[in-house]
């Protein structure tokens, strides 16, 4: 009987205890669902890093990645409201707003990231000149025939910024043959031969010079538009408003990102290999992409207000953009400004 009276008393304790155990227990982490919509391209090399080091789950993000094949076509998406997060280029983030849909650039991912690579007899000419644009006008008066140049399609950064800088190099756009199409026929088209050369990006100059020995660099993304914006990172304005909490941990993981991207570039390769080389591209191009000079991997958007004028007003001269956008409507660096604090 004592046995008995004591067992019922440990049971009636246990019993009042529980409601005091459940009190105090420490809650999981709660989960903030933010819906991102991407390229799959190195310049969105952040996000790569971060879902593939587990850092968005460790903080408490559930990232839902939906991948897209263009900027164009995540303007569309995003036109009839979906998608808290966007990241994709600077040129359909313009459009985007000037077409009336409400997001905010709060974080860059890398400038500078176009350059020209040519093959044959055009990177023998840039091998010879003193500049890419000397390259260009000995290639025309040797072989008295247009360059054919690839890229992206009219409206691409790759594009603009192929044509801005033939502008600014004096040199006639009517005296080059563009020729634009997808990301891998470009690469296709440079590996056959069947282009003098292309406005790209990494990792196809890597790929390009990898696979082809006479392959050359005539001008590198400095040299044809400084501080060119790239990839960046924009938001809905309703998501900002509702998930601002979420949104500051997301950029303030990009700018971790940043940060491994230049301080352990091997380890962040394998990350970006997961999401875009696996299978098709070896690793080894990926470490070489990622310490290419041409990777300039940034978080700050600040910096790229003044170039992405630029870009607008230059995309606006050819007629690739109709409306202009105040850039205080666009930018909100309050975002990157918090998140960059130190915790």
């Amino acid at each position: 009987m004592v046995w008995n009276h004591s067992g019922r008393l440990r049971r009636v304790a246990a019993a009042l205890l529980l409601p005091i155990v459940a009190l105090t227990a420490t809650p999981a982490r709660a989960q903030a669902t933010l819906e991102v919509a991407y390229i799959p391209i190195m310049p969105m090399a952040q996000l790569f890093v971060m879902e593939g080091e587990g850092w968005a789950k460790e903080a408490g993000l559930d990232l839902k990645l939906t991948k897209f094949s263009s900027g164009p076509a995540i303007v569309q998406a995003i036109a009839s409201g979906r998608y808290d997060v966007m990241y994709f280029g600077i040129g359909p983030a313009l459009v985007a707003r000037a077409n009336g849909v409400p997001i905010k650039v709060v974080a860059a991912n890398v400038v500078e990231q176009i350059a020209v690579i040519a093959q044959g007899d055009l990177a023998k000419a840039a091998s010879e000149a003193k500049t890419g644009a000397d390259a260009v006008r000995d290639f025309i008066a040797q072989k008295r025939r247009k360059p054919k140049i690839a890229t992206l399609p009219k409206g691409s950064i790759p594009d603009l910024v192929l044509r801005y800088w033939l502008a600014h190099a004096g040199i006639a756009e009517d005296s080059i043959e563009i020729v634009g199409m997808g990301e891998d026929k470009v690469q296709q088209a440079l590996l056959t031969r069947s282009v003098d050369g292309a406005s790209i990006l990494e990792p196809i100059v890597t790929i390009v010079q990898q696979q082809l020995p006479d392959a050359r660099i005539v001008v590198a993304g400095g040299d044809m538009f400084p501080d060119q914006p790239g990839a960046v990172v924009a938001v809905r304005e309703s998501a900002l408003k509702d998930k601002r909490a979420a949104i500051e941990k997301l950029i303030a993981l990009h700018i971790r990102a940043t940060e491994l991207l230049h301080s352990d570039p091997d380890r962040a390769a394998k990350d970006v290999y997961k999401f875009i080389g696996q299978g098709l591209v070896p690793l080894d191009t990926f470490e070489r992409a990622i310490r290419s000079p041409i990777s300039k991997f940034v978080s700050d958007p600040r910096p790229i207000v003044s170039a992405t004028k630029e870009v607008q007003d230059f995309a606006m001269k050819i007629g690739t953009q109709q409306k202009a956008v105040a850039l205080g409507d666009l930018f909100d660096a309050s975002v990157y400004e918090q998140a960059a604090q130190p915790k």
